[in-house]
């Protein structure tokens, strides 16, 4: 029986990658990139760090390329060599977090706090980074489960080596043996490192409300929170909120929990200034591109990225993300013209 046309492909590409042919090597691993990125960003909870740990591991491949012996798949040593990249970067910064991770919540609005800049919040990750252009939907929904940013944000609680125990065993799905293989450990300690992680993120992950981000109402909801920012409707946003509903704002360390303080956020501060509001995705959830008009101004420009999460057809979570360089990454353009 004859190869398969796309090993053949392969074999051929790595060939001329492996005396020096740069383009064959970047053929060899693009059907890999965005997934490899989508990983780095799980284990790191940035996509700015994933892309820095993206470039050294495509590197560290470039490199030792002699040394791929095609015992295992090409995906499965790129995704080796990733893993390792991060569980470095791991030891030498610090985690990510959320804001309810820096301090309790607020119960007044008066003072927010000076933001708490450098490489420490949890960041969002556009869908257009890893949601492929022909993907298939049921792939897309798992997916959209892996990089839900409550399930992020709980991976950064986990020491390195059970984040990639995790990532590799129920995301990519790799046997024990396998992952065992990929880390230089055994069977018995990747089954162990399971256990703990999944007790762990089990505690800090809500659980993902697919259901209601396909139900058919979700658009009227959506439109209805716009009409309720927008119009600066306190009454109306108050009634799509849950109640224990929490708002957070990094690098500002300011958060609010609980329907009635985030409420009091929207009317003495948020809703003190005109915003319109674009839609855009993020981490498989719905959100919106924020902006904002000062007193005397004559454009709107950015104000930040907000995410929601939903559960039983109400937002229960809303995380903005006001640092410029988060809105540049979703392509949020410098300002907007009043029409």
């Amino acid at each position: 029986m004859s190869p398969a046309p796309d090993l053949v492909a392969e074999a051929e590409c790595l060939s001329r990658a492996r005396a020096g042919d740069t383009a064959a090597f970047d053929q060899l691993v693009a059907p890999h990139r965005r997934q490899l990125h989508a990983h780095c960003y799980r284990m790191l909870g940035s996509p700015f760090d994933a892309d820095d740990a993206l470039q050294e591991a495509l590197l560290a491949a470039w490199r030792g390329l002699a040394g791929f012996e095609s015992r295992s798949a090409l995906g499965t040593w790129l995704y080796r060599i990733a893993t390792h990249v991060c569980l470095r970067m791991i030891s030498q910064r610090p985690r990510r977090m959320t804001s309810p991770d820096h301090g309790a919540p607020l119960q007044a609005t008066a003072d927010l706090g000076e933001p708490v800049t450098g490489p420490v919040w949890l960041e969002p990750l556009p869908d257009a980074e890893w949601i492929g252009n022909h993907e298939d939907p049921a792939t897309t929904l798992q997916g959209r489960e892996s990089v839900a940013l409550a399930f992020v944000a709980a991976l950064q609680h986990l020491p390195g080596t059970q984040r990639a125990v995790l990532l590799l065993r129920e995301v990519l799905e790799y046997s024990a043996a396998e992952a065992a293989e990929m880390l230089g450990t055994s069977v018995a300690s990747v089954n162990s490192a399971l256990q703990r992680a999944q007790k762990t993120v089990k505690e800090r992950a809500p659980s993902a409300d697919v259901q209601a981000l396909e139900a058919q109402g979700i658009d009227s909801l959506l439109q209805r929170f716009v009409s309720a920012w927008e119009s600066r409707d306190v009454a109306a946003l108050a009634s799509l909120l849950a109640e224990d509903a929490r708002f957070t704002m990094p690098p500002l360390p300011a958060w609010f929990s609980g329907r009635r303080f985030a409420i009091m956020f929207f009317a003495e501060r948020v809703f003190q200034t005109p915003w319109r509001l674009q839609p855009l995705r993020a981490n498989g959830q719905p959100g919106f591109a924020c902006y904002m008009r000062h007193a005397g101004a004559e454009r709107f420009t950015p104000g930040g990225v907000v995410l929601l999460r939903l559960r039983g057809g109400l937002i229960e979570s809303i995380d903005s993300f006001i640092d410029p360089a988060v809105c540049r990454r979703f392509g949020m353009p410098d300002e907007l013209l009043i029409c």
